[in-house]
């Protein structure tokens, strides 16, 4: 298990826009687990929306993709590097995130050739998917 601090140490992203609480398992180069708690305190419910929170689904994808990047920049050969989008292929949105709301963020490695790769990415709450997709990445 890691938390945040822990997690600083391997993705470069910081508050507010660390979007990842803890991380329950990873192996470097294959998968991640992680989760972010969802409270009504977050900056993006003051506008989304007012009296009717509601996590964006951008900021969903988001976090997925940095649980992804877990994966990724933890395989030693990456270590101080950033993982940026390189496209975002079949995301679909299922459940609305809302306060008080534990998102399980599940990210699987399915391809990898030199600096790209490809992750599958679930995210989840209560065993109920929120949104799934294929994350492409290049490590930069």
């Amino acid at each position: 298990m890691l938390n945040k601090e822990e997690i600083k140490k391997i993705i470069p992203q910081r508050e507010p826009f660390l979007m990842i609480d803890e991380v329950e398992e990873y192996t470097p180069g294959e998968s991640a687990i992680a989760y972010k708690y969802v409270n009504a305190e977050e900056w993006y419910f003051k506008g989304h929306f007012p009296g009717n929170p509601i996590m964006p689904g951008v900021l969903i994808t988001e976090s997925l993709a940095q649980a992804g990047a877990i994966a990724i920049l933890s395989m030693e050969e990456n270590k101080g590097k950033n993982a940026l989008f390189g496209g975002i292929d079949k995301m679909k949105f299922k459940k609305m995130v809302v306060p008080g709301d534990k998102l399980k963020l599940e990210v699987k490695i399915i391809k990898r050739k030199g600096p790209i790769g490809v992750g599958e990415a679930v995210a989840t709450v209560d065993g109920k998917i929120a949104a799934k997709g294929e994350l492409t990445f290049a490590v930069v």
